[in-house]
């Protein structure tokens, strides 16, 4: 099991070097702190059910959302298709549909981004129960 482990943090490091040279680093550390932002919370609920949040908050600093719009990317939507292809890789399952909102912010902690997860607040079924028909 820990050989596994040793290939699979290889291949990972190998990715992360990959684009960043393709691309500048700002975007690899951005996916890299999104996707431990996803296994922080992840919760086992069984043998082979591993539940995720799947709302996600992407501040940007203004600089960094000016350079990625620039490039011509579309932040969230890259940002969305990278957790997603992250889920699947790991066999997670996510707490609804996956929405990940990217704003801009003059106030995040490290002048770069913030990032956070949550699971989507529910409506609870008991809430219609009174409701007329």
């Amino acid at each position: 099991m820990q050989t596994l482990n040793r290939w699979e943090r290889a291949i990972e490091r190998w990715e992360k070097s990959l684009l960043a040279k393709v691309v500048r680093s700002e975007p690899v550390e951005l996916l890299g702190a999104l996707k431990r932002e996803c296994d922080s919370h992840a919760v086992v609920c069984g043998p082979t059910r591993v539940v995720v949040p799947n709302v996600y908050d992407v501040e940007l600093a203004d600089a960094v959302h000016e350079e990625l719009t620039r490039r011509g990317c579309q932040v969230g939507q890259e940002l969305t298709d990278h957790l997603v292809r992250h889920a699947e890789d790991k066999g997670y399952e996510w707490a609804g549909p996956l929405t990940v909102h990217v704003s801009r912010s003059g106030r995040v902690p490290n002048g770069r981004y913030r990032v956070a997860g949550r699971p989507m607040a529910h409506i609870r079924a008991d809430t219609f129960a009174d409701a007329p028909a």
